[in-house]
């Protein structure tokens, strides 16, 4: 009986000293909690991370650092393509040159290479689309990207070169 009057009594203050008011004799500089100043830790803006498009139907993501590209095709390619039966991937390591080719999307209606928009090195592909080369039908701008590539240096302006998504479903109507 003593252990649950002393437990109720530890939880009644517990409870009360947070309504309770200050005491005098603590600086009250001290019991403020520091403000949280949000701030960007990295100079790569954020229009230069949104999502941009080639003229022929890639797409390319920074990171949030900015050291990495993430590259596939657009909707619009997949659903040109139509069921995609083999995905031919990049070799991690490789260096590319924006334009080269660096792998290729076969469907059953037709084979396109699929083209670096940047320069860089391979740093990782999605080895999901070798098992599994019809996902790129289900999500081409989402989990289905090709590769990962770190980037040079003077992407901001190889990508202010590219289409935003406004730009290229304008880009899309006329073809």
């Amino acid at each position: 009986m003593a252990s649950r009057l002393s437990a109720a009594r530890a939880v009644r203050q517990l409870t009360s000293s947070a309504t309770r008011r200050p005491s005098a004799f603590v600086c009250q500089r001290w019991q403020q909690r520091p403000q949280i100043v949000e701030r960007r830790l990295f100079s790569v803006s954020a229009a230069i991370r949104e999502k941009k498009y080639t003229e022929d139907h890639e797409w390319i993501e920074l990171s949030e650092d900015g050291t990495t590209g993430t590259i596939g095709i657009s909707t619009y390619a997949a659903k040109a393509l139509g069921d995609v039966v083999y995905v031919e991937l990049p070799q991690v390591d490789m260096d590319v040159v924006a334009g080269d080719t660096i792998g290729a999307v076969e469907s059953v209606k037709s084979a396109s290479d699929i083209l670096s928009p940047i320069s860089g090195v391979v740093a990782e592909v999605n080895s999901v689309l070798e098992e599994k080369p019809q996902a790129l039908n289900k999500d081409p701008e989402g989990e289905s990207w090709i590769a990962k590539v770190k980037v040079e240096e003077g992407v901001q302006t190889v990508l202010e070169s590219l289409m935003d998504k406004k730009a290229y479903e304008e880009f899309t109507k006329e073809e």
